[in-house]
């Protein structure tokens, strides 16, 4: 449809004959003029309102101020209609069927109005009745026109001005005539001023939202101030206080002379040695945000042994538990073995929140439970201790606040631990969650992602980048038609996520099966360079297959490296003697995985016949 502001040529003309006299026509000069400052003076004040005030602009009461002033003008007693209707149906982008969202307030007395198309079609104006984009333009397009196109937002919606004046008195052919004209003026230039409003509602919106932006950015930094200055009073309270305790008791040392069989002496190391152990963590907690917000934060991925791990770090605060009364529980549900992530960093996550279970405990249980849960592994360090309000879990990650802790009456630490936690987290594409009712507990949950992903698959592919600059492999042997294909028979999910990624990344095309019987179908299928075989597998032992595929000529020959956690004294031997050309303990050392495949690819590359 063509849209356009102006009017039809067909109605601006005024017949050559003269209807009016002099006198009439300035009347209804004075009358379009007077109306068109009442439009322009009333959207003017509004703006200015809204400008000079709080008040929120809106597009809404410009469109009321629009529908109004010209049913006003429209209903002079000057112009004798018996009726008359003034709408602005809205369209949403790409819709056909719009809605009269505005209509003149005095049009109370007559809700609706019926306009006849040339086809005796009917079409009722009320507000909020749904109409046709349709009716629109045919009332545009009709000869005594009441349709005009008056915007479109940044959004896309399309605005219709619809006007409907009717029943001129039988005797006012001659008025009807002449005065279409300025009809037709008055609704131009009140869409001109409608249009113009807009825009400078555009304007002021914008200023709003600047000077609101502002606002918040200001109030954002006077908080940040204010927590930042209370962190650095609490900082400089917690890090003095283990100082005092270094300086005093190393002075007692040195005035009284260290004998190492006094049990004062010991008493006095241990202190020193507590102090400077907390000395260290308040400041590296700071450092670790700090390289976190710079992007600087170094991270070392490996498979780590989940039951190992939460061992250890229980055995870390199995004594500060101990001390308070407290009982710590493990659950590690019996499917869950390793998972891909920086050992170190997890156990300072893990570490965090368990340290921070048993400060808000007063007395009952800390707890550890590892489960799984659709793609990720959860991580929930749960107590009973005081518990956390709403209020305070809203604060609870942002830098440098604290919740005050009932147990001690006081707060304790740097109040970076959780932000520390949760940026981890996301470092290792996983999250933090929080659960907690007041007096009953709390229940912070990591979760990681089984399946690398994100920054831990780009850590894993940089790794084999950085391998093939320094191992050799079939595949970049430009007399090699096509890669070598490894059969890596591995049941746990880290592991072989992490060893499939690296060798392909390697150039290796990798088929991975989870169990012997996955095995055995895939030989029949394909034809391995060599086999990477996991020792302990959920329906075989994985030296017996060995053993079994020894005893098959078609198998005979293919190289075997066996990937194991038995790392004790014999059991290199043990696997050797079952028929494996290489034996590898886990955690995988990659760059000896890669040597090692390297090496057996090679060698039946080659055409040799003969087992190594």
């Amino acid at each position: 449809m063509q849209q356009s502001s102006s009017l039809p040529e067909r109605n601006s003309q005024i017949d050559e004959k003269p209807f009016l006299t002099t006198i009439e026509h300035l009347r209804y000069q004075l009358w379009l003029e007077s109306n068109l400052n009442k439009l322009q003076i009333r959207l003017q004040d509004y703006l200015i309102s809204v400008a000079t005030t709080s008040g929120i602009a809106t597009e809404a009461e410009i469109f009321q101020i629009v529908v109004n002033e010209l049913h006003t003008a429209l209903s002079d007693s000057l112009i004798s209609f018996t009726q008359c209707i003034v709408a602005i149906a809205l369209f949403e982008p790409q819709q056909i069927v719009g809605q009269i969202s505005y209509i003149s307030h005095s049009s109370s007395l007559t809700p609706s109005l019926e306009i006849i198309f040339q086809t005796e079609q009917r079409l009722t104006l009320r507000l909020n009745k749904s109409i046709n984009l349709n009716d629109v333009q045919q009332m545009e397009m009709q000869k005594y026109q009441r349709a005009w196109y008056l915007f479109e937002n940044p959004q896309g919606i399309k605005g219709w001005l619809i006007i409907n004046t009717s029943n001129f008195s039988p005797d006012c052919k001659l008025l009807k005539d002449a005065f279409l004209p300025l009809k037709l003026q008055l609704i131009t230039k009140a869409g001109e001023n409608c249009r113009a409003a807009l825009a400078q509602l555009l304007q002021i919106q914008s200023s709003q939202q600047h000077y609101q932006h502002l606002a918040n950015f200001n109030q954002e930094l006077e908080r940040t101030n204010q927590l930042k200055n209370q962190f650095l009073a609490n900082t400089s309270h917690e890090i003095r206080t283990p100082l005092s305790s270094i300086i005093g008791f190393t002075h007692l040392l040195l005035a009284q002379g260290y004998e190492p069989d006094k049990a004062r002496h010991q008493e006095y190391l241990q202190i020193i040695q507590s102090s400077g152990k907390h000395l260290l963590g308040l400041i590296n907690d700071i450092l670790d945000l700090s390289k976190i917000e710079a992007n600087q934060l170094e991270v070392q991925w490996e498979i780590i042994d989940i039951f190992t791990l939460c061992r250890n770090v229980l055995a870390l605060v199995k004594e500060k538990a101990a001390n308070k009364g407290l009982t710590l529980r493990l659950e590690i549900e019996a499917d869950i073995k390793n998972i891909i992530a920086d050992p170190l960093r997890l156990k300072q996550m893990l570490l965090n929140l368990l340290f921070n279970a048993i400060k808000f405990t007063i007395k009952g249980t800390v707890g550890l439970e590892i489960s799984s849960q659709d793609r990720f592994l959860r991580f929930t360090v749960w107590d009973t201790g005081t518990g956390i309000s709403c209020e305070d879990q809203s604060r609870l990650f942002r830098p440098y606040s604290q919740v005050v802790n009932p147990a001690a009456g006081r707060n304790e630490g740097t109040g970076l631990g959780l932000v520390v936690t949760q940026k981890l987290a996301e470092i290792h594409g996983g999250y933090l969650e929080l659960e907690s009712v007041v007096n009953q507990g709390s229940r912070f949950s990591i979760l990681l992602p089984l399946k690398p992903t994100g920054k831990v698959l780009t850590a894993i592919e940089t790794t084999a980048e950085y391998d093939l600059q320094v191992v050799s492999h079939p595949c970049a042997d430009d007399s090699v038609t096509s890669s070598p294909v490894i059969l890596l028979v591995e049941d746990d999910l880290p592991n072989g996520e992490l060893i499939g990624i690296y060798l392909r990344r390697l150039g290796y095309q990798v088929t991975w099966v989870k169990n012997g019987a996955e095995m055995l179908n895939s030989l029949e299928e394909i034809e391995p360079t060599v086999i990477l075989m996991d020792v302990s597998l959920p329906d075989a032992n994985g030296l017996n297959l060995v053993q079994q595929l020894r005893e098959n000529p078609k198998y005979q020959y293919i190289p075997i490296i066996a990937q194991t956690a038995m790392a004790m004294k014999g059991d290199r031997e043990r696997c050797l003697a079952a028929g494996v050309n290489e034996y590898i303990s886990k955690p995988i050392d990659l760059q000896l995985l890669a040597s090692l495949v390297d090496k057996y690819s090679k060698f039946v590359y080659k055409g040799n016949a003969e087992n190594p």
